[in-house]
């Protein structure tokens, strides 16, 4: 797509350099990491007068308390964190830098593009496994813990997209995930949903998924592949192939590709969830409970 070059004026641009510099080389530093997510988010939020008031003692709200305690991270607790099955020591870190992008995207300089590309770049390269060079991330985009995710180069993913690495994601250089779309990396089981099976899920390098798809976990979205807006994926998407629809079909392969694509009888996928699921332990001492309280035992048939 033909785009075209924008710039912030050179005042600023100064003003966005330093502060990502800044913010960059205290996440890369020995400090507590709660701390520079804190101070980061007091700052943006335009609180610094009102905390340094609080800590020197002047009395406050409850509301406001919790406000100014909000911004520490480690005041704070995420749906993820309750997962039974997640590696704890990478969690603490990513947890911090995940309420960091999170609460950055509740700011009005969320909406300033060439600051917010930047910044999250900056964020990613801290949060994920890994995290190519010139990627472009959105508004709105959540992750589960974000150190499970690998991302390639040149790599965009737009406003409100669900990255769930429960399991391990993998996204290859120049793939595009549009606005909406949910690639999952988890499964629960049809009887108990309680019970959690973890996968592998891959888009591969120049695949496209566009609006609003979903992406079951486990599956192949194929080297230069579209998956259709809306459409739902439970197999793998060979390479070069378009599909659509709910389950979703290969309905043609791109154009000019014919040769280099295999051919896929009646447009189903294939199914190779079960070659890519990742196998846990939980720890013997975890307190486990189960949020539903149910009774999963089939009924007893009829006298």
């Amino acid at each position: 797509m033909t785009k075209r070059h924008v710039s912030l004026p050179d005042g600023a641009e100064a003003g966005v350099r330093g502060f990502i510099d800044e913010v960059d080389e205290r996440l890369s530093s020995a400090e507590d990491t709660c701390e520079v997510v804190r101070d980061t988010l007091i700052d943006l939020h335009g609180d610094r007068e009102r905390w340094e008031a609080w800590q020197d003692g002047e009395s406050v709200s409850k509301a406001e308390r919790v406000r100014l305690q909000g911004y520490d991270p480690c005041n704070a607790t995420l749906e993820s964190e309750y997962y039974a099955e997640k590696d704890e020591e990478k969690f603490q870190r990513s947890k911090h830098l995940q309420w960091l992008w999170r609460q950055f995207d509740a700011t009005p300089m969320a909406d300033n593009v060439e600051f917010a590309l930047r910044f999250r770049q900056m964020l990613g390269n801290h949060l994920f496994a890994e995290c190519g060079d010139d990627c472009r991330f959105f508004k709105g985009i959540s992750v589960t813990y974000g150190h499970n995710i690998e991302i390639g180069d040149n790599v965009v993913i737009h406003d409100g997209v669900h990255l769930d690495d429960r399991g391990k994601l993998t996204i290859g250089d120049r793939a595009s995930v549009s606005d909406g779309v949910h690639l999952y990396s988890h499964d629960h089981d049809l009887v108990d949903q309680t019970e959690v099976r973890n996968f592998h899920t891959v888009v591969e390098d120049d695949a496209r998924v566009t609006y609003d798809a979903m992406v079951r976990a486990g599956c192949r979205i194929g080297e230069n592949s579209v998956v259709g807006a809306r459409s739902v994926v439970q197999g793998d998407v060979p390479d070069h192939h378009v599909v659509v629809g709910s389950p979703a079909r290969s309905v043609r392969v791109k154009p000019g590709w014919e040769e280099a694509a295999d051919e896929l009888e009646d447009g189903r996928l294939p199914d190779n969830q079960d070659e890519r699921e990742i196998e846990y332990e939980l720890p013997d001492d975890l307190d486990q409970f189960d949020e539903f309280q149910r009774d999963l035992r089939p009924p007893s048939p009829p006298r």
